[in-house]
């Protein structure tokens, strides 16, 4: 749910937005917008809801964490981002232990995974000597909070906003933890006519609603098998993040981690949700003032990545990547020494593993050039 710019509004509706006379809420200005000139995509109108500059969430008022509107897996526990930090420490170590190496973040939340990474990494000096640190990142709030965090961390980050442009010397080691969900996706319904597109209009009252349109360009029916009233989501944000992310691993080698929750398999369903304060609400009630997130495609994410031209691991569950990682034995020794946190451990263990919480629904995705590097926890699919 970190987040990410990835679309722009077009030259005709950039002019609708800026018009003086329109209404100062982003929900008026959609209204209005879409009364105007029809109705919005579905993966439109998450762009505007998350990245609008007077009103997206991400733009305005990001929330991350216990108090906020929801939890990532580096909030749960500083066991994750210390797993991750140990995990990059490794693959740099196999890729020969180069003496600059760029280390990037993209979504980087409010810092808490990267100041974990770099805490567990002191333990080689040289990885911290050698890290060139970029932090892709958007959001001027979360930047602010990133800043903050890493005051004291012992490699100085640089900060971009966009991950095109990242241009520095060396391999590269990227992780992006809970980015995919947060780059929109078309949604395209099965009807008993044919296929619709999903929409985002107004109902008789002037409320946003969702409706069916004829399908625009660029969609292609699915292999498998969907039923009348079925939907399915098509992301091309999620490919075309992906692609850039194969790229720079092509000129540059190197490996990237993409944790995030959705699919294993190609299949329907409406994976659209907005969050406020940990629950779920109507995603078209308060524009900009909830997150919205879909499911990661990893599917069409790992195909991307290889028609991009670089290799991809087998893809794992989070549960089974930080088992593999060690997670238990790192728990035990933190309770080891803190005996008085040790059934918080054990619940953040849980939280982070069990099938009915993030172990199973957050999966593990990992790209890497050359094809000759193998990658920790990922040597034997499970």
């Amino acid at each position: 749910m970190a987040g990410l710019a990835c679309l722009e509004p077009s030259a005709g509706r950039r002019e609708l937005l800026s018009a003086p006379q329109q209404p100062t809420s982003l929900k008026g200005r959609l209204q209005r917008e879409i009364a105007l000139t029809g109705p919005l995509g579905v993966a439109d109108y998450v762009t505007r809801c998350l990245h609008d500059p007077q009103g997206g969430y991400y733009a305005t008022r990001p929330a991350i964490g216990p108090d906020g509107d929801f939890l990532t897996a580096p909030t749960v526990s500083q066991m994750f981002g210390e797993l991750v930090g140990l995990w990059l420490v490794e693959t740099w170590s196999r890729m020969g232990a180069p003496a600059r190496f760029q280390l990037v973040e993209v979504g980087p939340g409010d810092g808490t995974l990267m100041a974990d990474i770099l805490r567990a990494a002191r333990v080689v000096p040289a990885f911290i000597e050698a890290c060139d640190l970029t932090l892709v990142e958007p959001s001027g709030p979360l930047r602010a909070e990133q800043e903050a965090r890493l005051a004291s961390a012992p490699v100085t980050p640089r900060w971009t906003d966009v991950l095109s442009a990242i241009d520095g010397k060396g391999p590269v080691l990227l992780v992006a933890n809970e980015v995919l969900d947060c780059l929109p996706a078309r949604q395209f319904e099965r009807t008993p006519e044919g296929w619709a597109e999903r929409m985002v209009g107004l109902d008789a009252r002037g409320e946003l609603a969702f409706r069916l349109g004829p399908v625009g360009p660029g969609f292609s029916p699915p292999d498998h098998d969907v039923q009348p009233g079925q939907v399915i989501e098509h992301s091309q944000a999620q490919r075309a993040f992906t692609g850039t992310i194969a790229d720079l691993l092509k000129h540059h080698t190197g490996a990237a981690l993409l944790i995030d929750y959705g699919r294993d398999t190609p299949g329907a369903g409406d994976t659209l949700q907005a969050l406020s304060r940990h629950e779920k609400v109507d995603p078209l009630a308060t524009p900009g003032q909830a997150d919205l997130t879909q499911w990661a495609d990893f599917p069409a994410v790992l195909a991307a990545a290889r028609d991009a031209g670089v290799s991809t691991a087998p893809l794992l569950s989070q549960a089974g990547f930080l088992t593999r990682l060690g997670l238990h034995v790192r728990a035990d020794r933190l309770k080891a020494a803190r005996p008085g946190a040790a059934e918080l451990i054990d619940r953040q263990v849980q939280r982070l593993t069990a099938p009915d919480q993030m172990g199973t629904l957050f999966k593990v995705a990992a790209l890497h050039s050359p094809d000759t590097l193998t990658l920790p926890a990922f040597e034997v699919a499970v």
